[in-house]
């Protein structure tokens, strides 16, 4: 997966996760384009840096670009801060240790979207399952399957009607004892977002941001192309599913095997199903988001994991303005949706999702 130093970066920069050095047409076009933007453009900057508990790239081109991105790693620097739910001093953590709070303005806007969120998908995206993630060990990775009656239990804490938000204040309160909230399914998104706005305001007018799988891209490359982002296949750490082509895009991928632990010969993954409180059994392995909203990618790339393929599919078919997926089973078929199929390409076959049944 890491021939040379060159190559490793690259991908990094352009692919969700993860590339080969295994001949293939996708990727071969994909490192000779790489290769002609950084020989061509002298005006960049690219920043490798460690947050949020991920690697993250940054590559910005343009007369400020070194500008835009110093801007763009003090603003990852203060939302880990401020987000982050292992920092005590975190405004989330302090949050969940006193159960009311005058959140910030990035925190409100995250909660909000949050709500909105799980009122869309009728709570397959849930921001309060942090006491369930606990049991399960995945923020301490001291892993152990819960016992029934503690799930069972755990699961009153996660009831969003016991989380009361005014949007005029920001203020924020528990009605139970114990819950608390976990933005990890969303905050990443977010944060593409507000790197790119980062950019935009420096007058960056292309550029491609990586978060640890989560791709957001501004405009077209220099040489004025479409960025071409590869999306990994959850069954082989050194190859990809398909590559989109994209511009002004965010491509966001969840899927189970990102974390996982194996217990008594089973494999629990850490996307855990709100209405059970167990990894979500859906039929998927990996689910990807392409949006001009990172928010939105990073919280429906949860949530459609958890629907599954068919109620996935019907969730796109009444909101396919808003973005496209790529999915991949647990029986090892891929299935895109009809707006991105002039854009995707891959040596495996494909079913494409129609916005008509």
């Amino acid at each position: 997966m890491r021939n040379s130093i060159l190559i490793s970066l690259l991908c990094f920069t352009l692919l969700c996760t993860g590339c080969t050095t295994e001949s293939t047409s996708i990727e071969n076009s994909l490192d000779s384009s790489i290769n002609t933007i950084t020989n061509n453009n002298e005006n960049s900057a690219t920043r490798d840096l460690f947050a949020m508990d991920t690697y993250m790239n940054l590559t910005a081109y343009g007369s400020n670009a070194e500008q835009a991105v110093d801007k763009a790693v003090s603003c990852i620097n203060d939302l880990d801060k401020l987000l982050s739910t292992g920092l005590k001093t975190s405004e989330i953590s302090q949050l969940n240790d006193s159960g009311n709070m005058i959140l910030s303005s990035d925190a409100s806007i995250i909660l909000e979207n949050s709500i909105k969120l799980y009122d869309n998908t009728n709570g397959a995206f849930n921001p309060l399952m942090y006491p369930i993630m606990e049991a399960w060990g995945f923020p301490t990775k001291e892993y152990k399957v819960p016992e029934e009656d503690e799930l069972k239990q755990l699961l009153t804490l996660t009831d969003m009607s016991n989380l009361k938000y005014k949007n005029s204040t920001g203020e924020v309160s528990f009605n139970l004892s114990g819950m608390k909230v976990d933005f990890g399914g969303i905050a990443k998104g977010y944060t593409s977002s507000k790197v790119r706005d980062c950019f935009i305001s420096s007058g960056v007018t292309s550029g491609i941001i990586s978060l640890g799988g989560n791709v957001q891209a501004i405009g077209k490359k220099p040489d004025g192309s479409m960025w071409r982002v590869g999306v990994q296949n959850p069954d082989s750490e050194g190859n990809i599913l398909g590559v989109l082509k994209i511009q002004d895009k965010a491509v966001i991928t969840s899927g189970g095997y990102e974390r996982y632990f194996e217990q008594d010969g089973k494999t629990y993954h850490h996307i855990i199903d709100p209405s059970t409180g167990m990894p979500a059994d859906s039929g998927l392995t990996s689910v990807t988001i392409i949006s001009d909203n990172g928010t939105l990618a990073d919280g429906l790339s949860t949530a459609l994991f958890v629907m599954g393929l068919e109620k996935a599919s019907d969730y796109w078919r009444d909101h396919y303005e808003e973005f496209d997926a790529v999915f991949f089973t647990d029986d090892k078929k891929l299935y895109i949706t009809e707006g991105i199929q002039e854009n995707f390409s891959s040596d495996y076959t494909w079913n494409t999702i129609d916005k008509e049944y």
